[in-house]
């Protein structure tokens, strides 16, 4: 046996366990509204020996964006989307993916775990201040319960300013953080924060991909290329699962269910 082939068999088993976990990640996080970037990141540095810098930040946040198309596109399909509160939440969101792009780029090679466990006590903080208002509200299937209330424009845009600038540090779509801030400041029911949260990465992920790609290295973009073949097929692999989820999430788990999620 040519001493190569174990190589190539084991190089082809890794890819297909890639193909694999990114379908199910997106199948997963898509019913509510997640975009699974934590997950995407370990899955390629490990399973695709990608260094974790700003090559790999882009990377997740590309199939994070492919997730909520997917996904945010079958929601908006339902009505489940309010554009009033969206427009208002780019506001905040947008600069602040642009400020974490910053932050990464001054960091450079001091992108570490130090860093970024700061950054995940910051999204946790971010959890508990919202826990205590939106426990209060009992969703049902129907969901249409919730009152609509006047948007708190200043609060929504200052939550998913913090979601854009956590979205770009740690590659993920910061749904975490935008479903509950929408959910108190807004007063949507369950279902249409989701999907509005959905609409805020099809617009903010895609700018902090393009503007990480922008600065990432002569190095890192050689990295990119090496690994060109596995990242195209991945983004058709992530919207099927992601679509997939989405309808499996509307039309199996309530939305009582699903803010349990965001209040444990």
């Amino acid at each position: 046996m040519n001493q190569s082939e174990p190589l190539e068999m084991d190089k082809m088993y890794d890819t297909a366990l890639i193909f694999f976990g990114v379908f199910c990640i997106a199948f997963a996080f898509a019913p509510v509204g997640l975009g699974g970037g934590l997950l995407f990141v370990p899955l390629l540095h490990y399973g695709a020996d990608l260094p974790i810098d700003g090559t790999l930040l882009a990377v997740s946040l590309s199939l994070t964006a492919v997730v909520s198309y997917g996904s945010g596109l079958a929601h908006r399909k339902k009505g489940h989307h309010d554009d009033e509160a969206i427009k208002s939440a780019l506001v905040g969101a947008i600069p602040g993916a642009l400020l974490g792009v910053g932050i990464v780029v001054v960091l450079g090679d001091n992108l570490d775990t130090v860093f970024k466990t700061v950054s995940i006590v910051i999204l946790a903080w971010a959890l508990v201040k919202t826990r205590r208002k939106i426990t209060s509200i009992h969703s049902t299937d129907a969901d249409e319960s919730v009152e609509p209330r006047e948007i708190q424009h200043k609060n929504l845009r200052l939550g998913a300013a913090t979601g854009g600038t956590l979205s770009s540090v740690l590659a993920i779509g910061s749904g975490v953080i935008y479903v509950p801030v929408l959910q108190q400041y807004t007063g949507l029911s369950t279902r249409k924060s989701i999907g509005s949260s959905l609409h805020l990465m099809m617009v903010v992920v895609p700018i902090a991909v393009i503007t990480h790609l922008a600065f990432i290295s002569s190095s890192e973009r050689d990295a990119l290329v090496e690994q060109i073949g596995v990242l195209f097929a991945l983004p058709f692999l992530t919207f099927i699962g992601a679509r997939l989820g989405a309808q499996f999430g509307m039309n199996y788990i309530s939305s009582q269910n699903i803010m349990k999620i965001f209040m444990t």
